[in-house]
C-alpha cells in the first residue's frame, strides 16, 4: 500500500492510497504530487460538514483564472467500481466537472453525513489515516506546502 503525507499550514495529513480500487487515479495523484505541481495550492473550496477541496492552479499565489477552473491540462477518466468507493470521514476524491473531467483537483470529506451522493460518481482513491483533525481546521485559503508520497509500505 502506498501513502502520503499532505503538509498544510494547520499540520500534516496522512493518507493511505487505495492502489487497488483506484490505480490510476492514484498514479494522477502521485504523479502530480511528485512534480511539486500541489506545492503551494490552497484549499480554495471548504464547506464545513461536507469537503475541503484544493488541486487547482488557478489558486497559486499570481496565477491568472479563477481558482476552482484549472487543471493540469489532461483529463482522466473516473474509476467508481472498487469496494472503496463510499466517501466517509477522511476520504480523498477527485473533483470533476462531469464524469470522466477529472484532472488535478481533489477533495477530502468531513464526514459521512452529506457526501452519500457522491458514492460511485466521484472516485474515491485513498483515506486520512492520521491527522483527521487536520481536515476540520482547514479554511479556504490555507496553503498545501508539500505533498510528500512514499511507495508501498
Amino acid at each position: 500500500m502506498s501513502t502520503a503525507e499532505i503538509h498544510t499550514q494547520k499540520g500534516v495529513m496522512k493518507v493511505e492510497f487505495y492502489d487497488q480500487d483506484a490505480p490510476n487515479t492514484v498514479k494522477n495523484f502521485k504523479d502530480l504530487a511528485q512534480q511539486g505541481f500541489y506545492n503551494g495550492l490552497t484549499f480554495h473550496r471548504v464547506l464545513p460538514d461536507f469537503v475541503i477541496q484544493g488541486g487547482c492552479p488557478n489558486s497559486r499565489e499570481g496565477a491568472k483564472g479563477m481558482a476552482g477552473t484549472g487543471g493540469p491540462g489532461y483529463k482522466i477518466d473516473c474509476e467508481l467500481t472498487g469496494g472503496n468507493q463510499f466517501h466517509d470521514r477522511g476520504v480523498l476524491s477527485m473533483a470533476h466537472a462531469g464524469r470522466n473531467t477529472g484532472g488535478s483537483q481533489f477533495f477530502i470529506c468531513h464526514s459521512r453525513r452529506n457526501t452519500a451522493h457522491l458514492d460511485r460518481n466521484h472516485t474515491c482513491f485513498g483515506k486520512v489515516v492520521e491527522g483527521l483533525e487536520v481536515i476540520d481546521q482547514i479554511k479556504a485559503g490555507d496553503r498545501i506546502e508539500k505533498i510528500v508520497v512514499n511507495e508501498a509500505e
